[in-house]
């Protein structure tokens, strides 16, 4: 009996011994390991603190400059991202945050952004907490063979055939939401309201239909439930992960996992039907639910094993829960920086409505037209270079990896700060921070000079797949605005960008709207 007591004693010592080591060389000797391999690669920094490193001092100043709007002006990194640009001005473009035991190093240079984004099996992205890969599984979060494989049954989906059969679906979303602003309006034929409610709830509308057709209703309750869980999610990321804490019972992870359940039982009974109706021969490949099935039917087909070729229904259900997060957060935020933008620069206003009206007249928007709106298209890039959807960007290293003629160990984050990038006087001239769609007067690739300097669907092979979506979405939404309606921002507007899981309004947009 005391041998056995003597051998659980000494398992236990042991036990302790290996925790307890591995917990110090995650708090304190791997950090400080990883500081002094990049302080010789010349990055600079603060000296890590144990544990959370910059991010103590980083919530702070994130509180502080989302306690109050700014002046209207398109100068918005140091609201928006005040420690990142605290970080580069104090340490250089070549520096690094703590995130945690983690550090982060910043990659501006174009030829170093062009490569990261390149070798994107060497790059690929951090780890994140569990909880929140309850919100993204699909094609935005995949690695190596099966992003490679769901990339090849999504893309279908974002044919220019299939974006022309979805621009009906477009303007009946549209036409809704303008048809409720003529029910605001007054008997001067003016009213005023905050758009951002309503831009949202129409970037949703539109993915809905876009991504279940008929059953868009269903679609929308469960993106309604997606909602909650990027809101419970987005608190618990800006939180040190500690392995281990989700599987307490806690409120938030009892909360998360509800939620993912109730989804999860609504999408396998709007999946369930359209399987039934596609066996009995029905057509039905005209949205991204139909199209995804349709798609993983055929890879089936072409493998002959579906656990190669095709997606299972769970792979399904992820690829429609990412379309709808990225889909619906990149369209409403370009259209509400648009609204702002076109209602402070009534110049630009003016010419866009001036398109619209020479294209169109009063006649329904269609796709061909659409697609030559020239000036709508200078405005747009513009705003997504001032606004982009996503203000960063992160990758991992995960083995010891070069990027230029840097080597970086295994365990360090690299991070290209999109805003910094589309802001930098040294890439973009005197006017970087300022309000200018000229530029584009002659495409990206001549205002870039053919550099990787312009990245708002971020870039390489894993550029967003529905980022043509989203354009046509903005261009037919403002087609339409623009044909019955002049807009101001309002005397109480309160310029307060910020970042949700985009860049959002803080305090809403209110507009003045005028009937044409």
């Amino acid at each position: 009996m005391g041998s056995i007591l003597a051998l659980l004693a000494t398992c236990l010592g042991l036990l302790v011994v290996s925790t307890s080591w591995r917990i110090l060389n995650w708090v304190w000797l791997k950090p400080k390991q990883l500081e002094k391999e990049l302080r010789k690669q010349g990055f600079s920094g603060n000296r890590y603190r144990l544990l959370f490193g910059d991010m103590k001092e980083s919530s702070k100043m994130s509180k502080e400059a989302f306690s109050s709007p700014i002046e209207i002006s398109d100068d918005i990194v140091p609201r928006v991202q005040p420690y990142t640009h605290r970080t580069v001005n104090k340490f250089g473009k070549k520096s690094f945050v703590w995130f945690g035991p983690v550090p982060c190093i910043n990659i501006m240079e174009p030829h170093l952004i062009k490569e990261v984004m390149i070798k994107y099996e060497e790059f690929q992205k951090p780890n994140v907490n569990p909880l929140a890969k309850m919100i993204v599984k699909g094609l935005v979060a995949l690695e190596g063979q099966r992003w490679a494989k769901h990339r090849k049954i999504v893309n279908p989906a974002f044919h220019l055939e299939k974006l022309k059969a979805l621009q009906g679906e477009f303007y009946i979303s549209c036409n809704e939401m303008v048809r409720k602003w003529e029910e605001m309006m007054s008997s001067s034929g003016s009213c005023e309201l905050d758009v951002w409610h309503h831009l949202d709830n129409l970037s949703g509308d539109v993915i809905s239909r876009a991504a279940f057709g008929s059953s868009y209703k269903q679609g929308k309750k469960i993106f309604q439930l997606q909602k909650e869980q990027i809101t419970i999610a987005m608190k618990v990321l800006h939180q040190v992960y500690i392995p281990g804490l989700r599987f307490l019972p806690t409120k938030t992870n009892k909360r998360m996992k509800e939620i993912n359940n109730e989804m999860r039982v609504l999408m396998n009974n709007v999946i369930s039907k359209r399987e039934n109706q596609m066996k009995m021969g029905e057509t039905c490949n005209d949205d991204l639910l139909g199209i995804l099935l349709e798609s993983s039917m055929k890879a089936v087909e072409e493998d002959g094993n579906k656990m190669n070729g095709g997606l299972s229904i769970d792979e399904v259900v992820e690829e429609c829960k990412d379309f709808y997060l990225a889909g619906r957060d990149t369209t409403s935020c370009l259209l509400v920086w648009m609204m702002v933008m076109l209602g402070n620069h009534l110049d630009w206003q003016a010419r866009a409505r001036d398109e619209v009206l020479r294209v169109f007249g009063n006649n329904k928007p269609d796709f061909n037209g659409l697609n030559n709106l020239k000036v709508m298209t200078m405005i747009m890039y513009e705003v997504l270079r001032l606004y982009p959807p996503v203000i960063l960007m992160y990758r991992m290293t995960h083995k010891p990896t070069k990027v230029g003629d840097i080597l970086l160990p295994p365990g360090v984050q690299i991070c290209v700060p999109t805003m910094l990038l589309h802001t930098d006087p040294e890439l973009w001239g005197e006017d970087a921070t300022k309000f200018n769609p000229q530029r584009f007067s002659q495409g990206i690739a001549k205002v870039t000079n053919g550099q990787v300097i312009y990245i708002p669907f971020s870039g390489g092979p894993r550029v967003c797949v529905g980022q043509n979506f989203a354009l046509l979405e903005v261009k037919m939404a403002f087609a339409i605005i623009l044909q019955r309606y002049s807009f101001q921002l309002s005397p109480s507007y309160s310029h307060a960008p910020f970042l949700l899981t985009s860049l959002q309004p803080q305090y809403g947009v209110p507009i003045i709207l005028q009937k044409l």
